[in-house]
């Protein structure tokens, strides 16, 4: 255990950019959010936020997704941070029960449709990947853009009627249409909250750009072989090496109606305190999963956030300003990424100009 790293928990860290490939193409609007020139759409359409696990991709870099934050000793995997006192960094009950952070942060912004994919439960995970995380996630749409004239949507669920043998036969037959068909396919805009719990079928549209807090594995079974750009796709990255029939063991085939969808997995955020000059949401919170949290605070003025004993993570939407704690004060501004330590008791946010944080937290 290196002593002088320790020192690190006692103050805010900040993270350099992460943008990790994927299999299809976007990140314009990250590029705009985190105020870089110029604004493109490539195969980097995703920004990991302090992440402790890798990407999966063939031929990739092994350590794509870590994420690197700044120091007075220069730049360090948060990773190798966390690992020289866990306890110090996470806070004691994460770092026991889990030896790592837990979640997983991203932002995402898709200049076309996703590929349509499932992503295991915890019993999938246990079972068939030897993990003790599957990947629940959850969406919060930050904003949308119109492509080709098509508005952004997202799909999520089997409508009704949907059978395994039905979407076994739609998988084979590699009856795209069939298969987004078999989807409920839902119109967003920015403030949508969608909870996709591990085994629901879902899929991103295009022109979507939102922050999606998960659990911390890279698993995503595809039924799709060719994404919509015409890119073919291993069958390392469609099967995650399981072969194609337990690829489709991974998806739950309850199905609903659109209201039913809609009342299972869209979420509304909850005001838990507000005044003249702040206002504190909860979004994804212990009601809807125990693998993490997402809060948003509207900041015109001061707020404090007093320690509950363990680490979490202030994305910096808009706006600017200080953050204060162990008697210092540190700038903040629009695209900023920063990891506070179970370590730190208190955090003073004050606005310079008026601000929206994501507050990131980590399994309850």
């Amino acid at each position: 255990m290196d002593n002088d790293l320790q020192k690190y928990a006692q103050i805010p860290l900040k993270q350099i950019s992460n943008r990790v490939w994927r299999t299809y193409s976007g990140g314009a609007l990250i590029d705009k959010w985190k105020r870089d020139s110029p604004e493109v759409d490539n195969s980097f359409p995703e920004e990991w936020i302090m992440s402790t696990v890798t990407a999966r991709g063939k031929n990739r870099p092994e350590d794509e997704g870590l994420s690197k934050v700044e120091t007075k000793d220069g730049l360090m995997p948060l990773k190798d941070l966390i690992e020289n006192n866990k306890e110090l960094f996470l806070g004691k009950k994460v770092a026991e029960k889990f030896g790592s952070t837990g979640v997983l942060i991203k932002m995402l912004d898709s200049q076309e449709r996703l590929t349509i994919q499932v992503h295991p439960d915890k019993t999938y995970a246990k079972d068939i990947l030897n993990s003790s995380f599957g990947k629940t996630e959850s969406w919060y749409v930050l904003n949308t853009r119109e492509i080709d004239g098509e508005k952004s949507v997202v799909y999520m669920g089997f409508k009704k009627g949907v059978t395994r043998e039905k979407w076994e036969e739609l998988f084979v037959n590699q009856d795209i249409e069939g298969m987004l068909n078999s989807l409920h396919k839902i119109e967003v805009k920015p403030g949508d909250a969608f909870m996709i719990y591990g085994g629901v079928p879902h899929a991103i549209g295009s022109g979507c750009f939102l922050m999606e807090v998960q659990e911390p594995t890279d698993y995503t079974m595809r039924v799709e072989k060719v994404t919509p750009a015409g890119l073919e796709i291993s069958q390392e990255l469609i099967h995650q090496g399981v072969g194609e029939q337990k690829m489709l063991d991974c998806f739950h085939y309850d199905n609903y109606t659109l209201e039913e969808a809609m009342d299972k997995w869209k979420v509304k955020p909850k005001t838990l305190d507000s005044s003249d000059n702040h206002t504190h949401n909860t979004i994804f919170n212990k009601t809807h999963t125990d693998c993490f949290g997402l809060s948003e605070l509207y900041l015109d003025g001061e707020y404090s956030i007093p320690s509950n004993g363990g680490f979490y993570v202030v994305v910096a939407y808009q706006g600017e300003g200080t953050l204060q704690c162990n008697g210092e004060e540190y700038p903040y501004k629009q695209g900023d990424e920063i990891f506070i330590s179970a370590a730190i008791e208190n955090v003073t946010f004050k606005s310079t100009v008026s601000s929206k944080l994501l507050l990131c937290y980590p399994p309850s």
